[in-house]
């Protein structure tokens, strides 16, 4: 039986689980701690830093593949250079990982972004907020996620603490114009190792506090000139960066039309949990398919219409568990999937989606589910 070793021990390896299974492949995790979300798949609790733990992983399957981004470069590369499969690689996670290079990289590719520069001091910031509108987008290039290390300038001065730490964001700063949008989208896709391309239909995403909240599929009112030019756009970087198994690309749709690139998850993504139901092939089997080079499923949708809506902690006690029989009952077409974490405010517990022909009544029905978990 072939094996896929997955590091990291969040919702997303949990998510891989069931594919994987059903594939016949057998699915390993390296895990962060005890108790993790996947631990139903963990078979080694280590530090994903330290290459002698990793190495130990990488000999019990045979491909590597990621929860997250984080694995420090040196210790895949030193993997990859001792033979092992990592997918996707690390010449195409180092993007991930820096949005300077990412950004520098997609420049040359000549796709379309939010105009930006690299900071290394507060004169070079304060010359970018003057000529872009008296406001910017500021972001740490290495270690931000969900929201963190982004922040909105008017001022230098509103940057001080990060300009006065330079070295522990690699040197420098990403300053980005603040995009006046209408909407925010992901485009999810595969591509396996010998170059099989697929993409999912464009999703609308909806952010609360920097953190998703609802995903509806397809992007409501999308043009069919918008759905194949942001299908090319994960292709062009998908190609250009060489990017195997699933990936995300986050986008603004302009009020002038711009449609442009925020940012890259190379890995299956919040914005693609709806197609666990919501299409032939999940975004977790087809990222499990494409790390294996497998041939990839089809990403037709199963219903017109599909909407995730995720399940952000309120407090320290709710798990959910105690509303299930209320949430059930009520909402019968909504399908509940959490991830046993512990309950933490603002944390991602978990997710509902319902499909359905009406996209009115598919809003309504995940969204009154996960009212009904969330408060009772």
């Amino acid at each position: 039986m072939a094996s896929v070793g997955v590091i990291g021990g969040g919702q997303l390896a949990r998510m891989m689980t069931p594919p994987a299974i059903n594939l016949g492949l057998d699915l390993k995790v390296l895990a962060e701690a005890e108790g993790s979300s996947a631990a139903l798949a963990t078979t080694q609790v280590g530090d994903y830093t330290h290459l002698d733990v990793v190495r130990e992983f990488a000999q019990t399957v045979d491909v590597i593949t990621f929860d997250h981004e984080h694995v420090p470069l040196p210790v895949l590369e030193a993997l990859e250079s001792e033979g092992v499969k990592v997918n996707p690689p690390s010449k195409a996670l180092a993007f991930a990982q820096n949005k300077l290079k990412m950004r520098k990289r997609l420049g040359a590719l000549g796709l379309p972004m939010p105009a930006w520069a690299e900071i290394q001091d507060a004169d070079a910031l304060q010359t970018f907020i003057d000529t872009h509108g008296g406001v910017a987008i500021l972001k740490t290039p290495i270690g931000g996620y969900d929201g963190k290390g982004v922040r909105v300038v008017r001022s230098a001065d509103d940057a001080i603490d990060w300009l006065g730490n330079l070295e522990q964001y690699g040197g420098s700063l990403l300053a980005e114009e603040k995009v006046d949008f209408v909407r925010e989208l992901a485009q999810l896709s595969a591509r396996r190792p010998s170059g099989e391309f697929k993409a999912w239909p464009l999703v609308q995403t909806i952010q609360e506090n920097g953190v998703c909240s609802v995903v509806i599929s397809p992007a409501p009112d999308a043009s069919a000139d918008t759905l194949e030019a942001t299908a090319e756009i994960a292709r062009k970087v998908a190609e250009g960066l060489e990017v195997t198994g699933v990936m995300a690309v986050e986008m603004f749709e302009a009020r002038d039309g711009r449609l442009l690139i925020n940012e890259l998850a190379m890995r299956p993504h919040n914005s693609g949990h709806f197609s666990i139901e919501g299409s032939v092939t999940s975004q977790f089997e087809q990222h499990i398919r494409a790390v294996s080079d497998l041939p990839l499923g089809s990403t037709e949708p199963t219903a017109a219409h599909a909407v995730m809506v995720n399940l952000l902690g309120v407090d320290d006690k709710n798990n959910f568990v105690q509303a299930y029989d209320k949430a059930l009952a009520a909402h019968p077409t909504a399908k509940v999937h959490t991830y046993g974490k512990g309950a933490r405010a603002g944390r991602k517990m978990g997710h509902v989606t319902v499909v359905s022909d009406d996209l009115e009544f598919a809003l309504a029905e995940a969204k009154g589910a996960a009212a009904v978990l969330l408060r009772g």
